[in-house]
């Protein structure tokens, strides 16, 4: 379907041009003052230095050709030279009849009938091996999760990457670890303490701020390991492998716990093979040279700002680098996958290698120059102390503590709101998994991605507000009136509301609230694709606040079910209908879901 403001813009191009003006100046804009007009042209301010007239003048020219238009309910032109746009009811009714009847509530795919969906690998997730995910694993799962889900509801093949860690200095640190400990046999938990004594083996300092002898040999140990591990040791490998089984069962119970899937479960490991030669070609086409041992490739650029160092892709000592893995895995994504872009997602902090890697990945030609290169950088998590979220002993948070922290304080409030007899105690704790989820996630992605935000327990689990908690509540609420109303009547008119413009028109054109809330509904197809063409969830969260808050409106200002005109009534539905279809939608985006009552 065509977007509502696309529409619009054609309808007053062609007046403008009607006028004698040029109709690209025929371009409307939500208002900014919705107390006096829904849309807004600002054409004839800018067309009034051109053609050396009076604003005012212009927009009366065009406001004359729009009589009788029947999209528009009310075009008036103000000082000193604004038009003033409203949308006829019987227009919105139509259009919101057209999105209820149309399978993707109207929403447009990239790839038009016949061609080829547009494949792309999201880079997101980046947790190591051996290693807990934590709260700073949070906004990579989350932002980069909502971002392949918009970009499937969009029409691409998405596909998610969580690209492990699995190849460094961690798995020689704990090989050697389990030497000093003469262990052959471990489990998670046993791995889970293993790690952090190794690390902390590793960076012993004394008095004099040096590292200890201890430290310095134990680690130069690890890079031993390391890079017997690497040979393809088979001691080492069984270790390896082992540490990988336990690792990856945990890993995925915590993502799970997220709703955050990967189609790829791919490491560093999976690349190493194609490193060789990569880098073999990079020196035999010039491409990199060596510089005091190390092998780097230039990637300034004339139009660069500032001075950006060369990329060392190898280092004095033969050891690959995060670039090094990074282009590797680009060549075997090549080779498999054939992405028309890719999406990295990763704290923006990390924003100079990006940078760096896409630069030689494009100077030695692994991608395509059609090939879209995109680094998504993310702020930081912090506390209500506006430092990086910690625990109250000062230490890094598990994430499994931070999702069992907020579903506890939802089931609190739940127990607080709904008697026993109301509802069970294992309900509500099922309850506030899918609450605590929403208040989490929610939290997150309401913040533009880039900006760092607080991390306030109260406010994201707050059932009111601006928050996860609140938009689910709306659901369920229009979900528990559509029960109401279904059992109510006949099976065979609660089969199907009638999607027809006559049964949106009663319940658009009822009240000012009714409007409102049909008008944000209209904006569907609109605020989703912008959303995915700026990569931006927080747009989709601030689009479902508004949607929440104008239904909220409708409700508590409309007798719905004890409506005694039916065809009010099924309007009313109708439109409810609507609204949990788009709010359902986006939070399936989002990734969560609203559970059956609150």
């Amino acid at each position: 379907m065509e977007k509502t403001v696309d529409i619009l813009n054609a309808k007053m191009s062609a007046a403008f041009e009607k006028a004698g003006l040029d109709k690209s100046y025929g371009r409307v804009n939500l208002s900014n003052r919705p107390d006096l007009c829904e849309y807004q042209c600002n054409g004839a301010m800018a067309l009034a230095k051109i053609m050396h007239k009076k604003p005012i003048e212009i927009a009366e020219s065009v406001v004359e050709i729009l009589k009788g238009e029947p999209a528009f309910k009310k075009a008036e032109a103000v000082m000193p030279g604004f038009i003033n746009l409203d949308i006829s009811e019987d227009f919105l009714a139509g259009y919101l009849a057209d999105m209820d009847s149309n399978e993707g509530l109207g929403l447009e795919p990239v790839a038009k009938d016949g061609e080829k969906a547009p494949v792309i690998i999201v880079d997101y997730g980046g947790a190591n091996v051996a290693k807990p995910l934590h709260v700073g694993h949070l906004r990579s799962a989350v932002i980069g999760e909502s971002i392949k889900r918009l970009g499937a509801r969009m029409g691409n093949k998405m596909i998610g990457d969580v690209h492990l860690g699995d190849w460094g200095l961690q798995m020689g640190l704990i090989i050697e670890e389990l030497k000093d400990r003469d262990q052959t046999e471990f489990d998670l938990s046993d791995l889970e303490e293993i790690y952090p004594a190794a690390s902390a083996k590793s960076k012993e300092k004394g008095e004099d701020g040096k590292l200890t002898e201890r430290a310095e040999k134990f680690k130069e140990r690890a890079l031993k390991a390391t890079e017997k591990l690497q040979s393809g040791d088979p001691e080492c490998t069984k270790i390896w492998k082992r540490i990988m089984e336990l690792s990856l069962a945990d890993l995925k119970k915590n993502y799970d716990s997220l709703n955050v899937s990967f189609e790829l479960w791919k490491g560093e490991s999976d690349v190493q093979k194609y490193i060789p030669d990569m880098l073999k070609d990079f020196e035999d086409r010039g491409i990199a040279y060596e510089s005091q041992g190390a092998l780097v490739v230039d990637i300034a650029e004339e139009t660069d700002t500032k001075e950006l160092p060369p990329c060392i892709v190898r280092k004095s000592d033969g050891a690959s680098l995060y670039a090094t893995t990074d282009l590797a895995t680009m060549v075997e994504r090549e080779l498999l996958y054939k992405p028309d872009a890719y999406i990295y997602i990763a704290d923006q902090r990390q924003s100079l290698h990006y940078t760096s890697f896409f630069r030689v990945a494009r100077k030695a030609g692994i991608v395509r120059d059609d090939e879209s290169l995109t680094f998504l950088g993310f702020g930081t998590m912090n506390g209500k102390d506006g430092k990086p979220f910690k625990t109250r002993e000062g230490g890094v948070l598990r994430l499994s503590a931070l999702v069992n922290e907020i579903n506890e304080k939802v089931y609190e409030k739940i127990r607080e709101n709904r008697s026993t007899d109301e509802i069970s105690d294992e309900e509500a704790k099922s309850i506030a998994e899918t609450v605590g989820l929403a208040a989490l996630k929610y939290g997150d992605l309401s913040n533009q991605a880039s900006k760092d935000y607080i991390f306030d327990i109260d406010r994201f689990t707050s059932f009111e507000g601006n928050t996860g908690p609140y938009i689910l509540y709306s659901i369920v609420r229009i979900s528990s009136i559509l029960k109401k109303y279904a059992e109510g009547t006949s099976a065979s008119e609660s089969a199907s509301v009638p999607e027809s413009r006559e049964t949106f028109a009663a319940g658009v054109s009822e009240s000012k609230a009714s409007k409102a809330l049909s008008l944000l509904l209209s904006r569907y197809n609109e605020v989703i694709s912008l959303a995915w063409k700026e990569l931006a969830p927080h747009k989709i969260c601030q689009y479902i606040y508004e949607i929440s808050d104008a239904f909220n409106s409708f409700y508590h200002e409309t007798k719905i079910l004890s409506e005694e005109d039916e065809e009010k009534k099924r309007s009313y539905i109708a439109l409810l209908s609507l609204t949990r279809k788009v709010l359902t939608d986006c939070i399936d985006i989002l990734g969560f879901k609203a559970p059956e009552k609150m």
